[in-house]
């Protein structure tokens, strides 16, 4: 194996004292003084959101007002780092989803602990968690970062659902539409 030796040029005067870095430094500082802001008012302006960006999760509401979540616990399940905790239970009778089993007796989401992954929304069957455009939580402590079922269905309000995974909700659509 051959050696190879880099022979490296010396430096000049002004190099050795590093003046032409500070003076660079000093001009890049003097431009940024002296020129137009770049700084966002903050919350007054806020940046754009991309498309396809992943939020805080939210429960959300049928057109109806009915839940969607039906506890099949798969986002609990999904969650790498173990935010979602659903406690299912029984769905009383005369509710008006009898094809439902189970719904939520609660249902929480650490927001400390939710790495913004989107999986939970992903792997949602009913379409029950949506992910908001809004990038900004606080609270003064750590219960308060704990968002529970009141407060999940509170900031997500009611979507209608963007396609129709089983064909009990898809047939109640078209009976209630008329269509058959």
């Amino acid at each position: 194996m051959a050696v190879i030796q880099v022979q490296r040029t010396p430096l000049s005067l002004a190099e050795r004292t590093y003046l032409p870095q500070v003076m660079g430094a000093m001009w890049t500082t003097l431009k940024h003084l002296l020129g137009p802001a770049d700084t966002m008012e903050y919350h007054e302006q806020r940046p754009a959101i991309p498309p396809g960006y992943r939020g805080v999760p939210t429960l959300v509401r049928d057109p109806n007002g009915r839940e969607k979540c039906v506890s099949c616990q798969l986002c609990e399940f999904v969650c790498p780092p173990k935010a979602i905790r659903i406690t299912p239970g029984s769905v009383p009778e005369g509710a008006g989803v009898d094809h439902v089993e189970k719904a939520p007796q609660a249902f929480d989401i650490d927001m400390l602990r939710c790495i913004y992954c989107g999986l939970c929304e992903e792997v949602c069957p009913e379409e029950a968690i949506f992910l908001l455009q809004q990038y900004s939580m606080s609270g003064y402590s750590r219960a308060e970062m704990v968002n529970h079922k009141d407060r999940l269905y509170e900031l997500g309000g009611t979507l209608p659902d963007r396609h129709f995974k089983w064909g009990v909700k898809k047939a109640a659509e078209e009976r209630a539409s008329g269509h058959h």
